[in-house]
């Protein structure tokens, strides 16, 4: 019999449950470790043969995937979301360590990916930077709401200026308010210092990045944008063709379809109707919004441009034509990228 293992982790801030099916799947063993990299270390090294392990992606899960990785064959981190069979029957640490091993023997999980300690390093930076953008939003969004909630006109950009801070602090007659108010200014100018400082350290790895002088010729990608683009897809051999990066993206038409087949004349045909129930939504909302903005900083070039005049004339609504651009942007974007070479305006009609 094969000296295979699989081994399903259930992983937690304290004690990670750990389950070792054998190649016939029956349970070998059942242990609780801590989370630590010295005890995890220990608990494998003790294992035998060809060792296959899985657990969820989650807050842990990039630091496990690389403490792992040298010491045993495999290791798939899954998406929690796909494994429907967690959820049925009884609920425990043990349970769901063991349900993961079996869907790792029947390889019925869906892995995440995980790129090496580089890609691991560009990723770091690029939450540091949108984390910095969140925040300050965040804070400017509560400052304007403070006065929103006084009939204080605050529209524009011009609260957030040095040199307005005094007049718009004056406007408020509520002590507590006006503290509040030079609180959260205190706090957007400190954002804002910390935001460039981190945007200044993403873009500087990013250049350094081999693909980044091909991603650059893109039409609608600055350096920022191809910075999340390399950050979150980390390479383009992950999809095969534009039909698996779609629904990455969240770019993929959902078709439903029913009573599919009906008799003609003897024959049984295939129906042809088929109804669409808009784009796929389990897909990565940042690189979403990266191909929706990318999409219209590029309407400035004009092969884009007269692609996207030519749906208005067809008849499609402006919203749909900009969901187009953004699909043939994806498409060219995975193109380039798996060929190496650059953007060429000549080639935009052959990459639809």
């Amino acid at each position: 019999m094969s000296n295979i293992k699989y081994v399903g982790m259930d992983v937690h801030k304290a004690i990670t449950v750990i389950v070792v099916l054998n190649a016939a799947g029956q349970v070998e063993s059942r242990t609780q470790v801590k989370t630590k990299a010295e005890n995890l270390r220990d608990f494998f090294r003790g294992l035998s043969g060809r060792v296959e392990v899985v657990f969820e992606e989650g807050t842990q899960s990039s630091w496990l995937y690389q403490l792992l990785k040298p010491l045993v064959a495999a290791v798939t981190v899954c998406d929690p979301r796909h494994n429907k069979l967690i959820g049925d029957g009884n609920k425990s640490d043990d349970d769901d360590a063991e349900t993961l091993a079996r869907l790792l023997r029947m390889r019925e999980v869906k892995a995440v990916y995980k790129g090496d300690c580089e890609q691991q390093k560009l990723k770091e930076l690029c939450r540091a930077y949108e984390n910095l953008v969140e925040d300050t939003t965040r804070a400017q969004n509560r400052l304007k709401a403070i006065y929103r909630g006084r009939g204080i006109d605050c529209s524009g950009t011009e609260i957030y200026r040095p040199d307005q801070r005094a007049t718009y602090l004056a406007r408020l007659s509520d002590e507590a308010a006006r503290f509040r108010a030079e609180s959260l200014l205190d706090q957007i100018e400190s954002l804002k210092e910390l935001r460039k400082q981190a945007k200044s350290r993403f873009l500087e790895q990013v250049r350094k990045h081999t693909d980044y002088p091909i991603l650059a010729t893109l039409p609608g990608f600055g350096a920022v944008r191809i910075g999340l683009l390399i950050a979150i897809v980390i390479t383009p051999d992950r999809f095969r063709t534009k039909r698996q990066f779609w629904p990455y993206i969240g770019l993929a038409v959902v078709t439903h379809s029913s009573a599919d087949y009906k008799e003609v004349g003897g024959r049984i045909v295939k129906s042809q109707k088929v109804s669409t129930r808009g784009l796929n939504w389990n897909h990565n909302p940042q690189l979403k919004q990266v191909f929706k903005g990318a999409a219209l900083s590029a309407l400035r070039h004009e092969e884009i441009r007269v692609y996207y005049q030519r749906l208005l004339d067809q008849g499609t609504r402006s919203a749909l034509a900009r969901v187009s651009v953004a699909r043939k942007l994806a498409a060219i974007t995975l193109a380039v990228w798996q060929r190496k070479e650059k953007y060429d305006p000549k080639k935009i009609t052959t990459l639809s």
